[in-house]
Formats: C-alpha cells, sequence, structure tokens
C-alpha cells in the first residue's frame, strides 16, 4: 500500500550566500584529488527527525521551520560559498585540453526543494530493508558529478512526513569528500541552533588548495569533450540494509582479530572491515581462485606532511586496496585478513599519497564507477563522522539514511551508531541471492547486534 505513495513538491527555490562573496573568491579551482570525481555521482546523505510534539497551544509548523532552514542555510553558504557556485569549463582545442573549476559568481546558488509524503517514520525504519522510497528524498537522482555545469552543486530536499521531517543534501563529489560534507552539515546546524551568522564552536573552511610541490594552481584534464571522461552508472538490483554492530559486539571483533594473528595493532574498524570481506566474498559465492579486494576511502589530510587542517575543503581521500585469493581469504582466520586491511592502511603514508597524485598529475584521468568490479567490497564514509550531532533545534536525529548515488554490489556504507560509544551502524548493498546468503551467514551474524531503537 505504501509503496504507491510518492512524494509530493510543495515548493522550490535557490538560496544564495546572505552576502555577495569578495571578487578574490569568485573562482575556486579543482585540485588534484577533486577532478578524478567528475563521472561519479553526488554525495547524497540525509537525516531523520522525529515531528516535535506539540508544545502547550503552539503547534509545530512546517512551513516556519523551513522558511527559518533557508535563512540559517543563507548564512552557512557565507562561509561555503562554492556550494552556491557552479562548474565552468575553459577548453584549448589546440592542446587538447580543459580547465575545470568553480564559478562562484555564476551560478544560481543552492536549490531548496521543500516536499511532503503521507508516510510516518515506522514505514522507514521498520523494514528489514530499506524502503526505496528514501530515494525520493534526495535531488539529483541519477546526476554524475560533471553535471555541476548545469545543475547546482548543491541541493537540499525538506520532506515533511506525517510523524517525521527528512533532511537530504545532495552535493557533488567533485568538489566535496565526506569530511567537508559533514563540516557543512555540523556547521548548518550549529548556526541553525544558534540563530547567528558566526561559528562558536567549529572552524570554517580552508579554502588553500593543495598541490604537490612544483603543481598548481589549475590542473587541467587531457579532454575536450565530456563524453570522452563522462559515463553514466545505472545500479544492478540491489537489497541494501542497516546491520548494526554495538560498542560491545565491535569490542569483540577487535579483540578476536588481535589473537588470531598475535598483535595489538589492529583497530576496531579494520577487524569490522575484514569481517565484511570474507563474509560478502562468501555471499557472492566467488570463485576459490578469484582474486577479490577490499578498498577503504582514506582520509590524507592528516597523512600528508605538512598536514592539512581537517578543515580543508575539498576532496583529500583515496581508496587504498590489499588484495587475496578467495581461497586465502576463506582458509585463513579473521585475524589474518584483518593484518592484511590493518597493513593496508598503516602502508598509506604521505609518500603512497604523494605518488599516487604525481602519477595521476602526469597522466590525468576520470575514475569510473566500473573499477568497483563484484568481486570486491569497498568501504566508504567513516563511523568518526558527526552525523548524530546535527540537530536544528529538531533534537537529535533518529536516522541516517543515503540515497541511489554510488551503489553497487559490495558497497559498505559506515555510519555511528544512534547510541554513539563506539557503535557502528554499516549499510551494505548486494544482490538479492548474496543478500539472502550474508543474512544466513554464521560468522557475520553473530558479530550482528539488534538495532538500537531511539
Amino acid at each position: 500500500m505504501n509503496s504507491a505513495k510518492v512524494v509530493k513538491h510543495i515548493s522550490e527555490c535557490f538560496i544564495k550566500p546572505k552576502y555577495e562573496i569578495e571578487e578574490s573568491k569568485q573562482r575556486f579551482n579543482l585540485a588534484p584529488m577533486d577532478l578524478p570525481m567528475l563521472s561519479f555521482h553526488y554525495i547524497q546523505k540525509g537525516l531523520l527527525f522525529t515531528k516535535p510534539s506539540h508544545a502547550k497551544d503552539e503547534e509545530f509548523s512546517t512551513q516556519e521551520f523551513v522558511e527559518s532552514l533557508k535563512q540559517s542555510l543563507s548564512l552557512t553558504l557565507v562561509h561555503f560559498f562554492p556550494l552556491a557556485g557552479q562548474f565552468a569549463t575553459n577548453v584549448d582545442e589546440e592542446r587538447h585540453e580543459s580547465l575545470v573549476f568553480v564559478d562562484c559568481k555564476k551560478g544560481p546558488g543552492v536549490r531548496f526543494i521543500h516536499a511532503s509524503l503521507d508516510m510516518s517514520i515506522s514505514y522507514i525504519l521498520s523494514p528489514t530493508d530499506v524502503p526505496l522510497v528514501v530515494q525520493s528524498f534526495f535531488d539529483h537522482h541519477k546526476a554524475v558529478n560533471h553535471d555541476g555545469h548545469t545543475r547546482p552543486l548543491l541541493s537540499v530536499q525538506i520532506t515533511e512526513l506525517i510523524d517525521g521531517i527528512f533532511i537530504g543534501c545532495s552535493a557533488s563529489h567533485a568538489v566535496i569528500d565526506g569530511t567537508s560534507y559533514w563540516h557543512f552539515w555540523n556547521a548548518w546546524s550549529e548556526i541553525h541552533q544558534a540563530n547567528s551568522e558566526e561559528l562558536s564552536v567549529l572552524q570554517p573552511p580552508v579554502y588553500e588548495r593543495w598541490f604537490p610541490e612544483g603543481h598548481g594552481p589549475t590542473i587541467k584534464l587531457p579532454f575536450t569533450n565530456s563524453d570522452e571522461f563522462i559515463t553514466r552508472y545505472e545500479a544492478p538490483e540491489l537489497r541494501e540494509r542497516i546491520f548494526h554492530f554495538s560498542a560491545e559486539s565491535i569490542a569483540r571483533l577487535k579483540g578476536q582479530a588481535n589473537e588470531e594473528s598475535n598483535t595489538q595493532k589492529i583497530s576496531s574498524f579494520q577487524a569490522l572491515s575484514a569481517l565484511c570481506w570474507r563474509s560478502i566474498a562468501r555471499a557472492n559465492r566467488l570463485p576459490l581462485e578469484q582474486v577479490t579486494n577490499c578498498m577503504l576511502v582514506a582520509n590524507n589530510r592528516h597523512r600528508l606532511n605538512p598536514s592539512l587542517p581537517q578543515e580543508y575543503f575539498g576532496n583529500c581521500a583515496s581508496a587504498m586496496r590489499t588484495s587475496s585469493t578467495v581461497s586465502e581469504l576463506q582458509n585463513n582466520n579473521l585475524g589474518w585478513a584483518a593484518l592484511l586491511v590493518h597493513q593496508l592502511v598503516a602502508n598509506h603514508s604521505h609518500k603512497a599519497v604523494l605518488d599516487h597524485i604525481n602519477s595521476w598529475i602526469a597522466s590525468p584521468y576520470v575514475y569510473q564507477p566500473a573499477m568497483f568490479g563484484p568481486n570486491s567490497i569497498m568501504m566508504g564514509s567513516s563511523p568518526r563522522f558527526n552525523m548524530y550531532g546535527n540537530e536544528f533545534r529538531l533534537g537529535k536525529p533518529v536516522a541516517v539514511r543515503s540515497g541511489y548515488a554510488n551503489k553497487f554490489v559490495g558497497k559498505v556504507t559506515s555510519y555511528p551508531g544512534y547510541e554513539g560509544g563506539g557503535s557502528v551502524d554499516l549499510e551494505i548493498c548486494l544482490s538479492p541471492d548474496s543478500m539472502n546468503l550474508l543474512e544466513s551467514d554464521p560468522e557475520f551474524m553473530r558479530a550482528v547486534s539488534l538495532p538500537y531503537m531511539p
């Protein structure tokens, strides 16, 4: 019955920074870790809130709340002004190259959508799988980052439910990574909570662009037409499910992995990643001789020397990869796989980052979604991001959910657990048959905890 219900758009507008951007800030160049992302989807993450209950004689007004969000967003964009811009490209036909950058003056601003859905929170949280209707809580459905030439680089959709509010943000992944994305969320919430245009808790974003020594301030791509490097990715049929791991379960996994590998170096997340790698390889019924990969997205800010501040705005992340045959992965224990993951992380040094970036600059290319095959898992996002601290005067969110973007077989997205304390939620995408097998995998399900219900 509820699957037939559709989100209705009530209104939309464009939000610009409250104050005019200085002339010196009207152009934002893309750096070496931004440009490869042009063919990927936007980042789509959102927060689900319980609608405030009636206070005495005053009823909660969604319209007033939406207007207050618009005002605080306009103030937040003073600090995060590139998100209100638009991509522009200067093409040099003779040299067969293009320069892509953000024109912070040209852009229409941030698209702001107010929508509604005749559905309660329970229909979002109760099903085993994340319902498809959640994808309609986000704008920029199936858009790739390069579409930021004609679409806003950031779009916000506020969807009113019967008893809840969902705030969904779609942001160009060629402009920001997960660290910058959640920095924006945290700043917006802080400004909204304080009803102030200044940031008092968080530091503002840092816009100085990072290039290896001897390069910059711009990088040109060896293309003149977007058809040369942009592909449109369609996700296969997937089941998408949230699995909860309590702090106690995570601690047991970490202890087991370290004991089995005779070390104390393996972290909680490395042990959890190894568990996913082993379990998903089994669920995908990969041949024993098949090479399988475990990939993790690493924040490079603190790995560079000198390091970059956490407030560095843009992409400063890369995908690390370790490999094994399925036979090795299954014939050895969890600790063996976790030690491989640990060594991968330990070796991801300043030199490793710099070597990769210098190699890319020597021969620039754009990442394609096809690089993530069904023989691998990709651990994305981070349980360290402050997602549940974004309250917007609504109280603590009850859940984090994502849209259609960048999902494929073996994609694992990490969120902090609602109760905190080191708990983790994993959003796992698999084919229906593989998900059925994962749900009956003894090693995996022993570690899964009952969902924490707020």
